[in-house]
């Protein structure tokens, strides 16, 4: 005699509950930092421990929870994987169109994504239109050396004293316009003010006549992996958009997993 089917209502309410219950057990494990018992477990979840048993042997048998011993738990192997496979897709061009382009409506001006490549920093986004009041200067793909470029001073800012005389060193600090920085007590004076600021500037060094402002973009391992920056001309630069600029870089960089700190 078949078992009477229940309705789909029912069937789909069990199955969210189930998940429910699942990600209570790996939100408990991942709180500590070593093996946790059934006993424990069913008292930070609230599930009785026949239930929750029967969830962590399902668990465990998809490797998403470990057994080192037996009536213990720990998170598995299959989380990390997963996550290094989430982290792979990440892409920052992809992260940061949406956000570049809410910029771009509330300033009116160019806003640009950039990563570095050696001693230069490599255009890959634009969000511009028509009505941006400017000219763009530099096309996707086109590069920048680090010292003419706000995002490039980011970049140099990350490094030490040491890297960043070497790159001084290197490229000679080759200057664009009459005020491009070329004097390597002066570069080390304008990096010291962007580490202080949190922002960094570029005041008609690349191109006569343009202004940028730029944040940096941090992956989840807190790294310094693109800089998001605002183009205009010389006479419009705005420094209220100083905080959007740098909320939007914010933004992006917790669609890459970093977490800024509380301090």
């Amino acid at each position: 005699m078949s078992r009477p089917s229940r309705p789909a209502a029912e069937e789909g309410k069990t199955a969210i509950q189930v998940i429910q219950r699942m990600v209570s057990l790996l939100d408990a494990l991942a709180a500590q930092p070593d093996a946790v018992s059934l006993k424990e477990l069913s008292a930070r979840t609230g599930l009785h421990p026949s239930t929750a048993h029967r969830i962590l042997n399902d668990l465990v048998t998809a490797r998403f929870v470990d057994r080192p011993e037996a009536g213990t738990y720990q998170l598995g192997m299959r989380l990390l994987e997963l996550g290094n496979l989430v982290k792979a897709r990440l892409n920052v061009r992809d992260a940061a169109m949406g956000p570049m382009r809410e910029l771009h409506r509330a300033t009116g001006q160019p806003v640009n994504l950039s990563i570095r490549q050696g001693d230069e920093i490599v255009y890959v986004e634009r969000a511009v239109s028509e009505r941006s009041g400017m000219q763009v200067v530099r096309a996707v793909g086109g590069r920048a050396p680090l010292h003419l470029t706000s995002v490039g001073k980011l970049f140099l800012a990350e490094d030490d004293l040491r890297a960043a005389r070497a790159y001084a060193t290197r490229t000679g600090l080759a200057g664009n316009t009459r005020n491009s920085i070329t004097e390597p007590a002066r570069l080390e004076r304008e990096l010291a003010l962007v580490r202080a600021r949190g922002y960094a500037r570029d005041n008609e060094e690349l191109e006569p006549g343009v202004r940028c402002i730029a944040a940096g973009i941090r992956d989840d391992s807190g790294s310094l992996v693109a800089g998001l920056s605002i183009s205009a001309p010389a006479d419009f630069v705005q420094d209220d958009w100083i905080d959007q600029l740098c909320r939007t870089a914010a933004e992006i960089s917790a669609a890459l997993g970093f977490e800024a700190s509380a301090s």
